[in-house]
């Protein structure tokens, strides 16, 4: 569902699926023989070995929930009912403070989920969407409190930060977050 490269020095990439979570070995030195005679060829451009996290968890068919930043990557599980978080030490349901019985229950529900980091805020925000009831929700997720802090009153089509600004779209509009002389997304 989605290859994600993260931006550190080994280069591997990420790759979630329906069910799991593999790292992918990339841009190792290789050395093979190219055509059967004695001379050999050493390459660093390649992908090697996957290796599953521990978990048993999956991007469901939500690849728009994912948002990364740093070493973390952020995204859902809906068949889980679940919100994970990625990190260097492995998968963790981060759903399951305080709000598991909260997501098991509306993420099911939900037609679109849409994930966003916000540099500003160090804030993971999901947005769930049920298109046929036409009910939507953001809340967002802090790792200094290791918890869910709040409900938003906005809910975009997208977000991205971008030199420590957040903006969201809505209906093919940018909105700038935390603009002090603007009284929205309070």
């Amino acid at each position: 569902q989605k290859l994600h490269s993260r931006s550190s020095a080994d280069g591997d990439l990420i790759a979630l699926c329906e069910d799991r979570v593999l790292k992918i070995l990339a841009n190792k030195d290789a050395v093979f023989n190219a055509d059967g005679n004695p001379q050999l060829t050493a390459t660093d451009k390649v992908l090697g070995q996957s290796m599953p996290y521990a978990g048993e968890y999956g991007i469901s068919k939500n690849p728009e929930s994912f948002a990364s930043e740093s070493y973390r990557a952020y995204f859902t599980d809906k068949v889980r009912g679940s919100v994970i978080r990625l990190s260097k030490d492995g998968l963790t349901a981060i759903s399951d403070h305080g709000m598991k019985d909260w997501f098991k229950d509306n993420l099911r529900l939900s037609t679109k989920l849409v994930g966003s980091y916000d540099d500003k805020k160090d804030e993971y925000n999901i947005t769930l969407e049920n298109t046929t009831e036409s009910i939507a929700k953001t809340v967002s997720f802090r790792e200094d409190v290791r918890g869910w802090v709040s409900f938003k009153s906005f809910v975009p089509e997208n977000g991205i930060s971008c030199a420590n600004e957040y903006y969201t779209f809505k209906n093919g509009l940018a909105w700038k977050h935390h603009v002090e002389s603007v009284n929205r997304n309070t």
